[in-house]
């Protein structure tokens, strides 16, 4: 399995750290990425991470999935040409898309949720277009699409990843591992 976790100025940090570390420990390929045409991206609370390419400079022909932070540089991504390709091929191709707080908006923006159970930040869920809205849920499973709330369900979006991808029995490795009462 291949995961591409993108990153822009402004990105929620947990939002993104999670996965990336949640999805390593289960022993997943992640690879951080910028689109910033800089490798050092600064989180909506002033912590720069280090992304461990920039867009320019990847391949993502191998992936098996994007997952996309919110935060408040959520918008960053609807601007950049060369995402919204990439976003629309794997949504094409089927492949996993996740995203987290505002980043289903984008989905919903290019109708991608048409249809689909999703969630996003609270109040924000005009954006989803006619997406079912699961409001009692922390994350939801549509097809090959996860959608999440926000930083408090972070830990959630990361192990529904893992369950998607490698399957329930890795979960309940990490939950042990990482004294995880869920």
């Amino acid at each position: 399995m291949k995961v591409f976790v993108l990153l822009t100025d402004g990105f929620e940090e947990i939002e993104a750290v999670s996965p990336i570390d949640i999805l390593r420990r289960a022993g997943i390929d992640v690879t951080s990425v910028s689109i910033t045409k800089k490798r050092q991206v600064k989180g909506s609370h002033d912590i720069i991470i280090e992304a461990d390419t920039l867009f320019e400079e990847c391949d993502f022909s191998k992936g098996d999935m994007l997952v996309i932070p919110g935060g408040p540089g959520t918008s960053s991504f609807s601007q950049h040409k060369g995402f919204v390709t990439l976003l629309t091929d794997y949504f094409n191709n089927e492949k996993w898309i996740a995203s987290i707080c505002a980043a289903p908006t984008i989905l919903g923006k290019l109708g991608m949720l048409k249809g689909k159970k999703a969630i996003c930040y609270p109040g924000m869920e005009s954006d989803l277009m006619d997406a079912s809205v699961e409001f009692d849920s922390n994350a939801v499973v549509d097809g090959r699409l996860i959608t999440s709330k926000g930083a408090g369900t972070a830990i959630e979006f990361s192990l529904k990843i893992v369950e998607c991808l490698v399957g329930n029995e890795a979960v309940n490795v990490l939950k042990k591992k990482m004294a995880i009462c869920m």
